[in-house]
């Protein structure tokens, strides 16, 4: 078994997720967020061994991406493959779109169609709020892979999964967010777990990238300690967990508003120094210059550690909101 996990939940907390939608951190409990962790650890005891699973066979998850994706995508279709089903896929971007969304199909009528021919639905869009209409519209389950800069539950799964391991305990933990906290729909969920760990959040962004006034309220409506600093070297003095976040350039409409704030925030082997013992770095990728090359040889360098933590994350989603959770071994 994995260390910080108890193993499989009971039949119980695994039948709760059967059928649902997840489309965002709020709607989680710490009792569902420990029923995916677990799950997750489940998994990936299993991809360690080698075992090849059956969970999903028969079943088929539509990939619905009409925003650019590397780790998101990828990582959603290999865990429906490990679990033995099947995927089909739309992966659109700017000049190269090839779904009826391009002649004018809603989001909504996309959505009906593709309930008929698949099981599970991970949609990824660029307009906020678009993981809701796929909900409405869709009778089988639907997965938010990120809506605009709305929310991005399994990052945020898979980053609270990734803290669990590389740290244990996330309680009372103070956690660094630092680069865009406007746009950083990774950040927006996961402050809703990190809340119920009790940690401390210290932000550090441009002033046009700070987090939003309703999410800073959520949280502090629910007794999470915020600090803000000004610069990287302050940010991260005290921080067990360091996450970093890159400008992201698609969303600025003034490119020159872009390269005023690009590089305010750089993270390399001269900050690192400035760390506390045992301090972890985690960013959601894809990283541009915020972080440097020369920080990956740092032990606690967790960012690609955290990317290959999505796959388990990811095929204990599928697996929950399907209901099959172990029920294709053989």
């Amino acid at each position: 078994m994995l260390k910080n996990f108890t193993g499989l939940p009971s039949k119980e907390k695994l039948d709760a997720f059967k059928g649902i939608d997840i489309l965002g951190a709020p709607q989680f409990t710490k009792e569902t967020l420990e029923t995916v962790m677990n799950t997750a650890a489940y998994y990936e005891e299993k991809l360690i061994a080698q075992e090849r699973l059956y969970d999903m066979d028969g079943k088929v998850m539509a990939a619905l991406f009409f925003e650019p994706s590397t780790r998101t995508r990828l990582s959603f279709e290999t865990a429906m493959l490990r679990l033995g089903g099947q995927v089909i896929t739309v992966a659109e971007a700017a000049g190269a779109q090839i779904s009826s969304a391009s002649k004018g199909e809603t989001l909504h009528d996309t959505m009906v169609i593709n309930d008929g021919y698949a099981d599970v639905i991970v949609c990824r869009s660029p307009q906020t709020g678009a993981a809701q209409i796929a909900a409405d519209a869709a009778k089988i389950p639907v997965i938010n892979a990120g809506d605009g800069a709305g929310q991005h539950p399994s990052q945020a799964l898979l980053d609270i999964y990734t803290i669990i391991k590389e740290k244990g305990s996330p309680d009372g933990l103070t956690v660094a967010m630092i680069g865009d906290l406007k746009y950083g729909r990774t950040v927006h969920s996961l402050v809703d777990f990190l809340a119920m760990y009790k940690c401390k959040v210290v932000m550090a962004s441009p002033e046009i990238l700070a987090m939003p006034k309703d999410i800073v309220a959520k949280m502090e409506t629910k007794g999470v300690k915020i600090e803000y600093r000004d610069n990287i070297m302050d940010a991260v003095k005290d921080a067990d967990v360091i996450y970093m976040t890159r400008v992201q350039r698609e969303r600025f409409e003034d490119i020159n508003e872009y390269n005023a704030v690009k590089d305010m925030f750089i993270m390399d082997g001269e900050v690192v120094k400035n760390f506390k013992k045992d301090a972890i770095i985690m960013h959601p990728l894809p990283r541009i210059n915020e972080i440097t090359i020369d920080v990956d040889e740092y032990p606690g360098a967790a960012y690609f550690r955290q990317a290959r933590n999505g796959l388990p994350v990811r095929m204990a989603m599928l697996a929950l909101v399907c209901g099959v959770v172990g029920k294709g071994q053989k």
